[in-house]
């Protein structure tokens, strides 16, 4: 249903399914302490090194899945091994039912967990979601041959970490997607070609490594990052490395995407690869019986749910597209993008407002869901012709984000994850006042350096910060370097004096309240300092 975030339909079908696919899990890894004693034989040094940087340790969920498991399985010629996964001990199959129940008799063998709950011991049925026809095509539109990209990027104040020199150098981002046809040719990444910013990749679902091949999809994201076309088109990590990674099929819909999923996060991990963007999730398959549910979407069921939770204690950021069912019956966001720690983006429009398709929260269990929002409606593109075009979807919103996101880390190296992630939280427009539709809102980058230099306790602003921006109820105001107060005043179009505010270090929220929404001036002075902006009212 919402594996590509185009895509605006539930997936299901009458068709009878022969096989079955469930997850095998195995109790031990018998080599795990060679494995632990050799780290640079399981992970790279850039892996190693990112985790020495936020103090995690390794443990047995670093090493291999024991091969002669499978090979023991796989030798049996009655079940197909299609997947495996490291961190969760298990190994993806296709089978009939008594084939796969018949592999418990392994001894090395936990549990085996069907696709289809109702096939498990104390399972349950699956409610079924309604039917609907899926276009597997993608719902692209575009408004003229060429676009700006400045909107997308000034509304999280990221031109203000590129103007800073933050463009994402020295990270690594891992994508994955559906394809990535034109990547190899097209001149909107012609510049991240030269400068060998494509580190490689992996084809999963085709198990090769032809990765320029497949949806287009994946092209279309990439651009929103690494895409450069003077005067039309710049990605927001336009200086970041990549690795490609084909994880989704468009021809169905299987849980075995799942596994794709987290078999290339963890590859991402060995390859130590800092944030992850996926404008995937999963919900509903075209086997009903293995649909997920509201109630499985409470960050800790889904097989990829808890691959991400793994890869964020291995220090990576895991930036996951909302979902486009806002305007479904099942609105709710989709899985992994329900992960207690996936950093989920929403979408809004190009004057910030909630984009009706975006799926909402909160996650089943309560927290706040989508964590922020970006720009996913008329958001511009490549496509695999070179074109640059205006498509619409969190499928952009959260790779955007994903490239401010390794901007800013640029810029705070020494942050873990888990801060980075917050503070660009604490950045956003809705911080205090999160709704379901939009989370904490839209980050202001500008004010997250601020935010991180105090965190940090690095030399502070040197100007004047307003956050956020646009706002709804209130303003938070940073004060410059050896700046104790502070006057503000706000203007209407016509000058008119509308808001006046004394601001100090201990005094630093000004109330909106009683703006009307529109574009508003203001000057803030401090002695011979003073500074002047825009201020929008939402």
């Amino acid at each position: 249903m919402k594996k590509i975030y185009f895509i605006f339909a539930l997936l299901a079908s009458s068709v009878a399914f022969a096989q079955e696919d469930a997850w095998v899990y195995f109790n031990d890894k018998p080599n795990a302490d060679t494995y632990l004693g050799n780290p640079l034989t399981m992970l790279s040094q850039r892996s190693l090194d990112r985790r020495v940087a936020q103090g995690i340790g390794l443990d047995t969920k670093d090493a291999p899945i024991e091969q002669s498991f499978i090979e023991q399985i796989a030798q049996l010629g009655t079940v197909e091994v299609m997947a495996k996964s490291k961190w969760l001990n298990a190994i993806h199959v296709r089978g009939s039912q008594s084939e796969i129940n018949a592999l418990a008799a392994f001894n090395f063998v936990d549990h085996v967990q069907f696709a289809n709950p109702s096939l498990n011991p104390a399972g349950k049925p699956r409610r079924q979601n309604a039917s609907h026809t899926t276009a597997k095509t993608l719902d692209t539109q575009v408004d003229f041959p060429y676009g700006s990209s400045a909107n997308q990027i000034e509304m999280l104040n990221g031109q203000f970490l590129h103007q800073q020199g933050y463009t994402g150098q020295g990270k690594i981002v891992a994508v994955l997607d559906a394809g990535f046809p034109g990547v190899n040719t097209v001149q909107p990444f012609k510049r991240l070609r030269d400068n060998n910013q494509i580190l490689g990749g992996y084809n999963f679902v085709d198990r090769n490594e032809d990765i320029y091949t497949r949806s287009s999809h994946g092209t279309m994201v990439l651009s929103t990052m690494g895409g450069y076309v003077q005067n039309q088109l710049v990605g927001t990590a336009p200086d970041a490395s990549y690795y490609l990674f084909i994880t989704e099929d468009v021809n169905g819909e299987n849980p075995i995407e799942e596994s794709f999923w987290v078999e290339a996060v963890e590859r991402a991990d060995s390859l130590g690869v800092d944030v992850v963007n996926t404008s995937l999730g999963y919900f509903g398959y075209d086997n009903p019986n293995y649909s997920h549910t509201y109630e499985d979407m409470d960050g800790q069921t889904t097989f990829s749910a808890r691959g991400a939770n793994i890869a964020f204690t291995r220090g990576m950021i895991m930036v996951v597209s909302a979902g486009n069912s806002g305007n479904s019956s099942d609105p709710f966001i989709a899985t992994p993008a329900d992960a207690i720690n996936a950093f989920t983006i929403g979408a809004v429009d190009a004057f910030g407002d909630y984009a009706s398709f975006s799926s909402i929260g909160p996650s089943f269990d309560g927290r706040v869901k989508p964590d922020v929002d970006a720009q996913g409606q008329a958001s511009v593109v490549a496509n695999p012709s070179g074109a640059v075009v205006t498509a619409s979807g969190t499928s952009f919103s959260g790779p955007i984000m994903a490239g401010m996101v390794a901007s800013f880390w640029q810029a705070y190296p020494q942050l873990t994850n888990a801060q980075v992630m917050q503070v660009v939280r604490e950045s956003a427009s809705l911080y205090e006042n999160p709704t379901d539709e939009m989370g904490y809102g839209i980050p202001d980058f500008m004010a997250a350096l601020n935010l991180a230099s105090l965190a940090t306790g690095e030399v502070g602003a040197s100007k004047f910060v307003v956050f956020p921006n646009p706002a709804q109820e209130q303003i938070s105001i940073l004060l410059p370097d050896n700046v104790s107060q502070a006057h503000m005043t706000i203007y209407n179009p016509l000058g008119q004096v509308v808001a006046q505010k004394s601001i100090s270090s201990h005094d630093r929220l000004v109330n909106l309240e009683n703006l009307g929404s529109g574009v508003y001036l203001y000057t803030l002075t401090a002695g011979q300092t003073t500074q002047s902006g825009k201020l929008i009212k939402g």
